[in-house]
């Protein structure tokens, strides 16, 4: 089970035209949207990466203008584990379960979540979180991850999940995110 206390969201390279032309963007986008925000209201630690933004442009609008207070950490590798940055983020956080969301989920998403299951972590991937050019290359990543360890949410699963009860100071924002 998730715990507020124990998680982070690691948020990869939702970013210029490839957010938009990915399986289901629309859907996604908003998804990612209630996911940064319902993290942002529990308090949850946002790692958010960009994927060479010279190149591939910044994170989509939709998604940025949510981590308005935040910078993203930019990278060329494809994990996000083999980034000095990331790595001393990751320290500082001192957390070992995350919410792992973002694009391409075959690519860069797959290699993130494999290093932290590698290193130890519990790694929960977002599904209606995730997405790649095609639906076959996101199934391909998800299964992947599966297999190495990795279980699977959805953004309205994990942030009840991290609530526990009705009870939660935050249900009711929460709730209204979701619906």
């Amino acid at each position: 089970m998730l715990k507020v206390e124990d998680t982070a969201l690691v948020l990869i390279d939702v970013q210029g035209k490839l957010a938009k032309i990915v399986h289901e963007s629309e859907e996604l986008l908003i998804n990612l949207q209630r996911l940064v925000k319902g993290a942002q209201l529990l308090e949850i630690p946002i790692l958010w990466l960009e994927q060479y933004p010279k190149g591939l442009g910044p994170t989509a609008e939709e998604i940025k203008q949510h981590l308005a207070e935040m910078s993203p950490i930019d990278k060329m590798t494809f994990s996000a584990c083999k980034n000095e940055k990331f790595q001393h983020e990751l320290q500082q956080l001192g957390k070992k379960s995350f919410l792992v969301a973002g694009i391409e989920t075959h690519i860069c998403v797959y290699q993130t979540a494999s290093e932290l299951l590698n290193d130890g972590n519990h790694v929960e991937v977002v599904v209606d979180g995730v997405s790649s050019r095609t639906s076959a290359n996101k199934e391909i990543g998800l299964e992947k991850m599966k297999s190495l360890g990795a279980s699977v949410t959805s953004v309205e699963m994990a942030l009840y999940e991290l609530m526990e009860t009705a009870e939660h100071p935050k249900f009711k924002e929460i709730s209204k995110l979701i619906k």
